[in-house]
């Protein structure tokens, strides 16, 4: 491969799987690929993905965003073919550091496009973990990546907060002149056995077809057994247990991410 992909799995609501498609979508590229996870959200939750607790880690995201260090002296293996520029608590100063401070900081916007790009291109590919908020770090995101990934959980008011999501998207992009475009939504957590679920996929699939959005056909399903697994495995499960049937379904996603960006 060439060119290096840089993609995000994003959207401002919490706890619809964003840190598991990261790292799940990471150990399945990892398999042929040279693959670097950033994380952006100050949980550090992908870090502790691999068993490390970010607590401990000295250089972060947040260090190479203010121009501390250079970003490789963040970067952290994983595994073979994994890397990752972590994030911990530190992170949450990274708006108070930033907002308003013109002098040091002139292009709010653009701290990780002008601090990332350079390492970018020693990657295959560049998978971005978001926070669940949309402000200073999501705009960094859709100015950094080429492809933003949308998890979309199928309860009350999701239909809401999705429009509301690529409305954001759509007139930041307008505004800072971003690249990224919406390569794909993401159903997660998914209970296909209950009516309101799958009464709201439908919805779903006819919005995205009407604003030509694609709705990915795999569906990552809810599985309280899984989740255990993974956090006792200290790895992804695409590493841990790549056998899993839920496993299974990051390898099926991969293949639609693999049309959608049209390589291989």
């Amino acid at each position: 491969m060439k060119n290096t992909f840089v993609i995000a799995f994003s959207t401002r609501k919490g706890g619809v799987l964003k840190t598991s498609l990261t790292v799940n979508v990471a150990g399945v590229l990892s398999r042929k690929y040279k693959v670097l996870i950033v994380d952006t959200d100050a949980q550090g939750d992908c870090l502790l993905s691999f068993g490390k607790n970010p607590d401990n880690v000295k250089n972060t995201l947040f260090e190479v965003l203010t121009g501390k260090i250079p970003a490789e002296k963040a970067v952290i293996k994983l595994t073979k073919n994994i890397d990752i520029i972590p994030a911990n608590d530190r992170l949450e100063s990274l708006d108070f550091k930033v907002i308003g401070n013109f002098v040091e900081f002139p292009k709010p916007f653009d701290l990780m496009r002008e601090s990332l790009s350079s390492i970018a291109k020693n990657y295959d590919f560049v998978l971005v973990d978001s926070p669940a908020h949309f402000g200073l770090m999501q705009g960094n995101i859709i100015k950094f990546v080429d492809k933003l990934f949308i998890p979309f959980q199928p309860e009350t008011y999701s239909m809401r907060s999705l429009v509301k999501i690529l409305s954001a998207i759509s007139e930041f992009k307008q505004d800072h002149g971003a690249k990224a475009e919406v390569g794909g939504v993401i159903a997660t957590i998914v209970d296909t056995k209950t009516v309101l679920h799958s009464d709201i996929l439908a919805k779903c699939r006819q919005f995205c077809q009407g604003a030509g959005i694609t709705l990915f056909e795999t569906v990552i399903p809810k599985s309280i057994r899984f989740a255990s697994s993974v956090a006792y495995g200290g790895l992804p499960s695409t590493l841990h247990d790549p056998d899993h049937p839920t496993s299974r379904k990051y390898f099926d996603l991969y293949q639609e991410i693999r049309e959608v960006l049209k390589y291989g």
